[in-house]
């Protein structure tokens, strides 16, 4: 095998996405794995199974703030336009339909770009909402987040970008503003963005939303080494691994981590590397900052927008957020 710190001659697939991910996480110290591993089909399905889970309050809470005040939030982002609405991670667009439909009852009808990684969730999207949501004319585009927007082209309209599921809290907070600031370059003035994000709440409540009693979490933390196996022909034996879920107080986030059982070598072929994990070393795979209403304000207005709007809960768990491209 490949000494870890011989970088001269990598195999070809380490210049492969998941392969330069892979191999950059688990040759570091601590060891890391990039959340976007996640979604492959197998976890897109059991995320969508994580959002019905009596546990994880964020995707209710955020889709009964949009049952409440889609044709409010509608209204504010139109400034009397009409809108176009632009989704970063759409996944399979569940709540979006809400808004669509607002849109829909607004305007007759609304284009409505899907952007997401997962090619599976993007069809189940669009087979969705072209089935239930008459007037809507879906485009899908398979990539990042900003990748397509220039085929939303303003035009006297209004466009309005929706990053909402609180997935900004997956980045480092000056990763969230890099995030956000790529959005407004390839936005105009005037452009709107919506943003759901979660906020600091009860320690227990937070713990339960990323350790449900079903274990679903933790299937869905531990697919991401079912995906290297699979990918990468790795030998990573799932029963030797745990997830575990921490609240780090002072960076104000959940942590997700996969921690070794016991001492032990992984070998991971692709990539000619062997890995050795010491028992209850973790990978660090997922962050989830939660956030105070000033702290989510100063990455906003950090990418150039102004905060305009926000809409609640009655327990003020989660905030929806109205913002302007200045």
């Amino acid at each position: 095998m490949q000494s870890l710190s011989s970088i001269c001659s990598l195999p070809e697939v380490a210049r492969t996405p998941v392969g330069a991910e892979v191999y950059r996480g688990l040759t570091g110290l601590p060891k890391t794995l990039s959340p976007w591993l996640f979604y492959d089909e197998r976890g897109s399905e059991l995320f969508e199974a994580i959002t019905e889970l009596p546990e994880y309050y964020l995707t209710r809470t955020e889709r009964a703030i949009f049952t409440t005040y889609a044709d409010e939030i509608l209204d504010a982002a139109a400034d009397r336009k009409r809108v176009k609405m632009i989704e970063l991670g759409a996944g399979t667009a569940t709540k979006t339909g809400l808004l669509l439909e607002a849109a829909v009852r607004r305007q007759e009808t609304v284009d409505y770009l899907a952007i997401d990684v997962s090619e599976s969730a993007l069809a189940a999207a669009q087979q969705r909402i072209e089935s239930e949501i008459p007037g809507v004319n879906v485009i899908s585009r398979i990539g990042d987040y900003t990748e397509g927007i220039e085929e939303i082209p303003a035009a006297g309209q209004r466009r309005m970008a929706l990053y909402i599921g609180s997935s900004i809290g997956n980045f480092e907070p000056s990763d969230a503003v890099q995030v956000l600031r790529e959005l407004r370059r390839r936005l105009v003035p005037g452009d709107k963005l919506l943003l759901g994000a979660d906020r600091v709440k009860e320690r227990s409540v937070l713990l339960r939303a990323y350790d449900d009693a079903a274990g679903v979490t933790a299937a869905f933390n531990q697919n991401v080494l079912t995906r290297i196996n699979r990918e990468l022909g790795a030998n990573f034996n799932l029963r030797l691994f745990r997830h575990r879920a921490r609240w780090n107080h002072e960076h104000s986030r959940i942590e997700m981590h996969l921690e070794s059982l016991i001492a032990q070598h992984v070998a991971i072929p692709a990539l000619d590397l062997e890995i050795k994990f010491g028992r209850g070393e973790t990978i660090h795979t997922e962050n989830s900052y939660k956030f105070t209403a000033s702290s989510i304000s100063s990455i906003v207005e950090r990418a150039g927008f102004a905060m305009t709007r926000c809409w609640t809960d009655e327990h003020e768990w989660f905030g929806v957020y109205l913002a302007t491209a200045v």
